[in-house]
């Protein structure tokens, strides 16, 4: 359920920079998502429909971006990207490393209509 607070999050934004903007309307949202969130596309749609009647982003088009996940071996440096749950890195097999990509969940753009 902590989709519905990020997707308050998401419409908070949005809201805030397309009032500075001068907007009639938000036409087109583009939100970047890490692999590794926890965050469930269709959940954020959903709550994002349920959200936005009678608001500025009424009728926008929520468009996702998914981020692969992405290590830096802390014992080689080399850089990977696990496969399926096989997180060693393919140069030395050491297991894991630090996250450099995955995580990620922002508004990267807004379109908006004046």
């Amino acid at each position: 359920m902590h989709e519905m607070a990020v997707t308050e999050d998401i419409l908070r934004i949005v809201k805030d920079y397309a009032e500075r903007g001068g907007a009639a309307r938000v036409t087109d949202i583009y939100l970047v998502i890490g692999e590794l969130s926890s965050f469930v596309d269709d959940s954020i749609q959903f709550y994002f429909d349920l959200l936005t009647p009678n608001t500025i982003a009424a009728g926008a088009t929520l468009h996702f971006e998914r981020v692969k996940t992405r290590f830096r071996c802390r014992k080689c440096g080399q850089e990977f990207e696990p496969d399926g749950q096989d997180w060693r890195c393919p140069s030395c097999h050491a297991l894991g490393g630090d996250v450099i990509a995955g995580k990620e969940f922002y508004v990267e753009s807004i379109e908006i209509m004046s």
